[in-house]
């Protein structure tokens, strides 16, 4: 998606942080896939279809999924349900891919993670082809984007760009730092903000003097899933701040990795959990889902100044 400048987003600081509100984002992104495709379909095309598989019965997991089947059908989307027992063999698992990848009606093909212990991660996400990769966790696909040549991009960091290209925040020569740098998350958003003109620092476990760098951020993206992995004081005064991390408290509240209420009154932008970066990811699988079909989708309207 193209960026829209809207000025010097630093200098936009008041008494707390504007909010990233991902769920306002999200429902304007599947509005456009739906309008792309209901346009695509009036025109004598066929509805995307996408396949998602769920393995076992993680609660998390099973209420991931169940979401991602509800936005399937806002966007216009045909989904197709296989849900295995957790015991169901790798070989069995890496069949079924082989039988979607060869199905003209699916055009993008879910795994959802994590897996069970006894089949390999990279096995199976290397297994779908990179045309139907609708998460973008294909070598192929994360490749691609590394030679800035992006075709189905990760989900999750890519929706993090739409989220700041919705806001009008232009990243180019920003120093941006990435915290975490998980296959998922933190490495492919290092491509997508290095892509976008960003100055990008990743750090990850072997970093040393991570406060150092959290200071020196224009734009933090926190990936880890450790809540107080980040101290709100660390926070440049009038930075963006985007929370990825979705912890449970033992009181069942879900939380990011940044402390919310403290780092609002430091930074210009920051992202809820939940409510933020979340959204973001479901709505993307649905854009990479139509792009996959070869459909082009149209960008969402910007809110009212």
């Amino acid at each position: 998606m193209r960026e829209i400048i809207k000025g010097d987003v630093l200098s936009k600081r008041s008494e707390h942080a504007r909010i990233l509100d991902g769920a306002e984002v999200s429902d304007a992104v599947i509005a456009s896939v739906r309008q792309s495709i209901d346009e695509h379909v009036g025109h004598g095309g066929r509805r995307p279809g996408l396949a998602v598989i769920l393995i076992g019965s993680d609660p998390a997991s099973a209420i991931y999924v169940r979401a991602k089947r509800r936005d399937c059908e806002k966007a216009g989307i045909t989904a197709r349900d296989f849900d295995l027992p957790a015991q169901t063999p790798e070989a069995e698992l890496l069949q079924l891919i082989d039988q979607l990848n060869d199905d003209p009606d699916i055009d993008g093909i879910l795994v959802q993670l994590p897996l069970p212990s006894h089949i390999n991660e990279p096995a199976v996400t290397n297994r779908i082809r990179a045309e139907k990769d609708v998460d973008g966790f294909h070598a192929f696909s994360v490749g691609s984007l590394a030679l800035r040549q992006p075709g189905l991009r990760p989900c999750t960091p890519r929706g993090v760009m739409t989220l700041l290209n919705y806001y009008g925040i232009k990243v180019i020569g920003m120093h941006a730092v990435v915290v975490g740098a998980s296959n998922i998350v933190g490495r492919p958003m290092t491509l997508e903000l290095l892509y976008m003109g960003a100055t990008v620092t990743t750090t990850h476990k072997f970093t040393r003097d991570l406060e150092a760098h959290v200071r020196m951020a224009d734009l933090l993206v926190v990936a880890i899933g450790k809540p107080g992995i980040i101290q709100a004081e660390w926070i440049k005064p009038g930075a963006i701040v985007v929370d990825v991390g979705i912890n449970r408290t033992d009181a069942g509240k879900l939380i990011g990795d940044v402390p919310f209420s403290e780092a609002r009154k430091r930074a210009a932008w920051i992202s809820p959990v939940p409510g933020g970066v979340g959204p973001m990811t479901r709505a993307t699988l649905m854009q990479n889902t139509a792009e996959a079909a070869g459909i082009s989708v149209s960008r969402p309207s910007l809110p009212a100044e």
